[in-house]
């Protein structure tokens, strides 16, 4: 019988059993006879038999982790097993967060470039230097500039000294072909370039959220405003009732002021003027009325109409369908 090969396995499987060789043992898992406890708050309990350890996991309901199995003997803590993983994960993000990725952006120049587009391609070069990124200025030569090396060499040098505060020359210009190459690094590294832009993310978050807290305290004190007019509004619609229930000496002021106002003579009222008298409107001229034709009467002839013309005698018509002349009719002599 011929030996089959044994079943490939997959890379799901392969990753599964990697993941599960690279977590730590817990519990029941831990095979060895004893091993050497540490406590939940780092205190060092000893050797002891792995069942003792166990035991004295379940009564702190806790987990026992072998942290150190390669130790002799292994090294086991009592630990809550879900959040020593969370915060390993956690770690581990802020490592990936906060991990340096050099990237090389690259910036291609001709040596006759315009003042204009030379500023343009500067300012790219500030903001990759800005960001934490190492930049790769590339001259490129055609025809017969080739034999003008030093034009590029030149705005190489330019370009160097006018970012001299963001960057410094990582590699010094050299010919390679037909292109002149130069490597210019940040001289801020990309993880304080990360941090800042992520506090100035976080800062911009706050602006935001205050101005809308902001806005929406102005929102309820206008509401407020808006309630307090009207319940003033309903208390001067009670006032007069509410001022004729109180008694005279409750308002003192008000009364005497009336009472010198009633007191102060007053003079004849001016007549007013009398109002001119308003033209008389034109009399408007009556429609014209439209004549109808009076009808024909017995008196009155009317035109005489010509008779109408006698229907023709009907022609008869041969077998053979063509139409027989007819001659003319000749008046009868004596008339």
């Amino acid at each position: 019988m011929s030996s089959l090969p044994p079943p490939a396995r997959s890379a799901r499987d392969t990753r599964a059993k990697e993941h599960h060789i690279s977590e730590p043992r817990i519990n029941d898992r831990i095979r060895v006879p004893e091993v050497r406890l540490v406590g939940p708050n780092g205190e060092q309990v000893g050797i002891v038999r792995v069942e003792d350890a166990l035991r004295l996991a379940a009564e702190s309901d806790l987990d026992l982790v072998e942290v150190a199995p390669m130790a002799k003997p292994p090294v086991a803590k009592l630990m809550d097993f879900g959040k020593f993983k969370y915060e390993a994960a956690m770690k581990a993000r802020e490592a990936r967060k906060n991990q340096v990725n050099t990237v090389i952006k690259e910036i291609k120049l001709r040596p006759k470039i315009d003042p204009h587009d030379y500023g343009t391609k500067k300012g790219h070069v500030e903001r990759f230097l800005k960001a934490g990124d190492k930049v790769k200025v590339t001259i490129m030569f055609r025809g017969r500039e080739q034999s003008r090396p030093e034009l590029g060499f030149r705005l190489l040098q330019r370009l160097a000294a006018d970012i001299g505060d963001l960057g410094f020359v990582e590699s010094s210009p050299k010919q390679d072909g037909r292109n002149m190459v130069m490597v210019i690094g940040p001289t801020r590294r990309k993880s304080e370039a990360k941090a800042e832009q992520r506090r100035r993310r976080e800062e911009d978050g706050s602006h935001t959220e205050h101005g809308a807290e902001s806005t929406h305290t102005e929102a309820v004190g206008a509401g407020d405003g808006v309630a307090a007019a009207l319940v003033a509004g309903a208390a001067g619609d009670r006032a007069p009732a509410s001022l004729s229930a109180q008694p005279a000496a409750a308002q003192p002021a008000e009364r005497a002021e009336r009472a010198e106002r009633a007191q102060v003579p007053r003079g004849p009222a001016a007549p007013r003027p009398a109002a001119a008298p308003r033209p008389a409107a034109a009399p408007r001229p009556a429609p014209a009325t439209r004549r109808e034709p009076a009808p024909p009467t017995a008196a009155q002839p009317t035109a005489a109409q010509p008779a109408a013309a006698p229907p023709a005698a009907a022609q008869p018509v041969p077998a053979n369908g063509s139409p027989r002349p007819v001659a003319p009719r000749r008046a009868p002599a004596g008339r």
